[in-house]
């Protein structure tokens, strides 16, 4: 048992979740890696949502809102971690979520969505075809989810699919505490910032903005400018951290 008082209960109960997690497939062993890695960025950041990263948020809002049909792209680690904020996400913004795996197995698909519809998400279900130009896996999708969309949110996503997507002519927004990852350098709006988060600031966009001011936002979106203040961001704090 963890106790609340510890200074760092929350970072070791979402190791504990994912740890759970990946005994039932749900959470693949690659994936346990995975966060550990984003976790060290998210020290760097200083656990907090930075100014930019907000901002990048509110854009995110913005085009889900101004889009035709988005669509959320949900991971093993993100089923895990964020069912409840991917619930009021789609609540909020009236996106289709699709379960995508790198590591695919029906049995994972089928787990993934259980966990998701136990929390009131409404799910793509079907038949998937190869419709990204991607020989792995990753290439196969639904037609009437990320295959039609517009606008698609990728938390916690893989470089080569991110790149894919948006050479299919999508704009994609990516949620990964990584500013050098190629997720995050070719994603339309990259979000550097924790998954739950990011998912709840967006959320929260979503409900307050009106649609001149998501039209106003979409507008000239510099996501090579996000990447460059989050990384200015963590050389102040490292040159900070000892004075």
């Amino acid at each position: 048992m963890i106790p609340k008082s510890h200074p760092r209960y929350r970072s070791l109960i979402t190791r504990k979740r994912l740890a759970d997690l990946s005994k039932t497939g749900i959470v693949s062993l690659e994936g346990l890696t995975a966060h550990g890695r984003g976790e060290a960025f998210d020290y760097l950041l200083g656990e907090e949502t930075t100014k930019s990263a907000l901002m990048a948020e509110k854009i995110a809002a913005a085009l889900l809102l101004s889009a035709k049909h988005p669509v959320i792209s949900v991971n093993g680690n993100t089923a895990a971690l964020a069912a409840e904020e991917i619930a009021d996400l789609q609540r909020t913004s009236g996106a289709r979520v699709e379960v995508n795996l790198f590591h695919r197995t029906e049995e994972r698909i089928q787990a993934i969505s259980r966990l998701l519809e136990e929390h009131g998400i409404s799910l793509v279900k079907g038949e998937v075809s190869r419709y990204i130009p991607l020989d792995h896996d990753r290439g196969l999708c639904h037609y009437d989810g990320i295959h039609s969309a517009d606008v698609v949110l990728v938390p916690l996503e893989d470089g080569d699919r991110a790149q894919a997507l948006v050479s299919m002519g999508k704009k994609v927004i990516s949620i990964d505490l990584n500013p050098l990852s190629r997720t995050s350098r070719v994603a339309t709006v990259p979000v550097i910032d924790e998954l739950t988060r990011a998912l709840s600031n967006i959320s929260g966009f979503c409900d307050s903005l009106g649609p001149k001011e998501a039209a106003s936002l979409i507008h000239g979106i510099d996501g090579t400018g996000f990447i460059r203040d989050a990384l200015e961001y963590i050389r102040r704090r490292l040159l900070d951290v000892l004075d």
